[in-house]
């Protein structure tokens, strides 16, 4: 059996997940991948993953956070500048769902809702029909994320909570994306109209590390933050008819399949109704 299956679906494996979804076990997770002896684990996990080391910059990494969330060459990840263009703010495995029916998502058996999620009944509500962006990032994938679109930030909310997995397995026992520690921001965009863009934290992950851009500018681009060790999701919410996206990624979701994508790709368009 594998170990996810045994820890989110036997009773032994539960009582062993709680303390390893705990916030003192990630931070001394995060700590020790940040020591000088985590450095031996870089070339293995490179291979392990297909990573191509020539893709990124990584003079002077010395440890295994620095490399996990090191910086990719220039031009690798262009973002598409069109103001009808939506675009993906991360690399990850896309799926779209509708937001409807008390502001409910479904995500493979469990749901949650939109409320739960932002802790704001009001700030939930101006999203009732709109759309839920769940972007997946896998411990392969590149860890930094930008803004998907220009505007004005307002300031950052952090939300306490413990580390599931954001693999499938979890998402069928837990609301992961309700109980995992999580920050946002509410963004008033150029062109998709008010937003929110979260991070949301999981499994050996002990730090959201994000830029300093409270009630600021910002642009379609900027580098929000990034995330150290583990798998992780980004969420982007959209109000009704701002974004009509992609079919294929539509066709998917509704087969509760996920879409490989990479940050700046155009995922969508703006509605005309917007």
């Amino acid at each position: 059996m594998p170990v996810l299956d045994f820890l989110y679906k036997t009773i032994p494996g539960r009582i062993l997940l709680r303390p390893l979804v705990s916030k003192p076990v990630s931070d001394i997770s995060g700590k020790l991948m940040d020591t000088r002896a985590s450095g031996v684990l870089i070339r293995p996990f490179a291979r392990k993953n297909d990573i191509k080391c020539e893709d990124y910059l990584l003079d002077g990494i010395k440890t295994f956070n620095e490399f996990f969330c090191r910086r990719i060459r220039s031009g690798l990840r262009p973002f598409d500048m069109g103001k009808a263009s939506l675009v993906a703010p991360c690399d990850g495995l896309l799926t779209a769902y509708d937001i409807e029916k008390g502001t409910v998502i479904p995500v493979k058996q469990s749901t949650f809702s939109i409320r739960s999620l932002l802790r704001d009944s009001r700030l939930a509500e101006s999203f009732e029909g709109g759309k839920a962006l769940v972007f997946r990032l896998c411990v392969n994938h590149y860890h930094r994320y930008s803004f998907f679109d220009s505007g004005r930030c307002y300031k950052n909310r952090r939300i306490r909570g413990i580390y599931h997995t954001v693999r499938p397995v979890a998402l069928e026992e837990y609301r992961v994306f309700t109980e995992n520690a999580r920050e946002y921001v509410v963004i008033d965009t150029e062109n998709f109209g008010r937003a929110v863009q979260m991070e949301v934290g999981a499994m050996l992950v002990g730090r959201i590390v994000n830029e300093k851009y409270d009630n600021s500018k910002v642009m379609r681009g900027d580098e929000k933050g990034h995330f150290e060790y583990g798998g992780s999701t980004i969420i982007v919410l959209l109000r009704k008819n701002q974004a009509g996206i992609r079919e294929d990624i539509l066709r998917k979701s509704s087969a509760g399949e996920e879409t490989p994508v990479r940050m700046g790709e155009i995922i969508g368009v703006k509605d005309g109704n917007g």
